[in-house]
């Protein structure tokens, strides 16, 4: 009797196919020829399907975020550009996570958000500067008993001993900000991670011209500085 070849290999090939076809209909799930053939098709309409299904959710994180910023009072955009600007770094996901489920701590994201979008244009810090200086005469606002500030400036300003009755604020309504704080301490003007990239390249912070928001220096900023002392010394 002649022998097969590759009789078990083969059997073990079918096998795998028939059983990947188990759910289809009629004859494609039992003859080996159209189950082939269906397999096939279905891994292509698969691979399409993966594709449409991120970009389903992507619309569907997005539109979850979008509803849940103008609940306070932001656009879809203006919350993403502040996040960018206070250097939160969540994606869509997590962002539409917490609309839908946390929406407690997605107020304190959106605050966040605000924050830095109330201290992260130059113009409106200087025009609101402006304004309070003719509001009230003398040039240095009048807050009462107690100083409307964020969190974050709270922080800043106990960290740099500044009394905040004396920080002239910029921000929503003369809230100060963490960039009047840093203004009156003399503290320069940088991000937490621009501060760290300079610690680690041992740049001077300042001899390091910032090109940020209001001056602000960036990651970017430093390495291009470093860049600039390396060539020198080269």
């Amino acid at each position: 009797m002649a022998r097969t070849a590759r009789s078990v290999h083969a059997r073990k090939k079918r096998r795998k196919v028939l059983e990947q076809a188990k759910g289809f209909r009629g004859t494609k799930k039992s003859s080996y020829k159209r189950a082939k053939e269906q397999v096939w098709k279905g891994g292509v309409y698969a691979y399409a399907g993966r594709k449409q299904r991120k970009r389903d959710f992507r619309a569907l994180w997005i539109q979850r975020i979008n509803a849940g910023a103008r609940e306070h009072g932001l656009s879809y955009s203006q919350f993403i550009n502040g996040l960018r600007l206070a250097e939160v770094d969540l994606d869509r996901k997590i962002l539409a996570d917490l609309a839908a489920t946390e929406p407690t701590v997605f107020a304190a994201v959106v605050q966040k958000a605000k924050d830095a979008l109330d201290g992260g244009s130059g113009e409106k810090r200087s025009e609101a500067k402006g304004r309070h200086a003719q509001e009230n005469g003398a040039g240095s606002p009048s807050h009462g008993d107690e100083v409307e500030a964020t969190e974050a400036a709270e922080r800043k300003a106990d960290e740099l001993d500044v009394d905040l009755a004396d920080v002239e604020g910029s921000g929503s309504e003369g809230r100060v900000l963490v960039e009047d704080v840093q203004e009156e301490g003399g503290e320069i003007n940088a991000t937490d991670a621009a501060r760290r990239k300079a610690e680690e390249l041992e740049i001077d912070l300042a001899t390091v011209e910032g090109t940020g928001a209001n001056e602000r220096i960036t990651v970017g900023d430093v390495e291009k500085t470093a860049e600039e002392e390396s060539g020198k010394a080269g």
